[in-house]
């Protein structure tokens, strides 16, 4: 009987990691395209050239795989609102930026991460789907807290304010985009008013001129 070396079992589990990553990028991409709803294992599966039931062996099920998707765009998100804050110059121009009404379209344009979060916030009867939307949420507030926090320290957002609170502020104005989007008339002046007035209230006013 031949038995498999330490090796053989080692990379055995490497590409049983990479076929889970592989997925899991495939879906993410499909969901953000399409949506819960009509996106299909099928379509996943084909994106990157396997069966379907490879897919069930390995997450068990379409919610299953979609908190697994959310896993993920939370990590990408979290890097990406970390790195640009660190790359904005300040923290007043990090959040001009992610308010602005451009910048909130393009987060829930079909393809983007944003998508991923705004489907998942509508599976409340997944409850796999909503454990993960409500840990890593949690995160990027964990996130968005640490930013808030830093700019006030360097004097220039508003001493008085809560970050925890700030930051779920913002991620309710950046949530809440779909249904603006639905209902809201006038959409572009009142989008462009929205973030001026949530970017007003987290700024320090400027001192005066002399």
């Amino acid at each position: 009987m031949v038995h498999a070396s330490p090796a053989d079992s080692r990379r055995t589990r490497m590409r049983a990691a990479d076929r889970r990553a592989a997925i899991i990028d495939a879906a993410t991409a499909v969901f953000a395209e399409s949506g819960f709803q009509r996106a299909t294992m099928a379509k996943i599966a084909a994106r990157i050239g396997v069966t379907e039931p490879v897919l069930f062996q390995n997450f068990g099920s379409k919610p299953a795989l979609y908190a697994a998707v959310v896993d993920h765009a939370s990590a990408q998100m979290t890097t990406m609102l970390r790195t640009f804050a660190a790359e904005a110059g300040s923290t007043a121009a990090f959040l001009a930026h992610l308010l602005s009404p451009g910048h909130v379209e393009e987060l829930h344009a079909p393809g983007s991460l944003g998508v991923i979060f705004a489907d998942a916030m509508t599976l409340t009867a997944e409850p796999a789907v909503e454990a993960a939307v409500r840990e890593h949420m949690g995160e990027l507030a964990d996130a968005l807290t640490e930013i808030v926090t830093r700019g006030q320290h360097a004097g220039e957002l508003r001493a008085d304010l809560d970050p925890q609170a700030a930051a779920w502020m913002i991620l309710s104005l950046l949530s809440a985009h779909r249904f603006r989007s639905a209902v809201m008339p006038d959409r572009a002046r009142l989008e462009d008013h929205i973030g001026a007035m949530t970017l007003r209230a987290l700024v320090e006013p400027a001192p005066p001129a002399p």
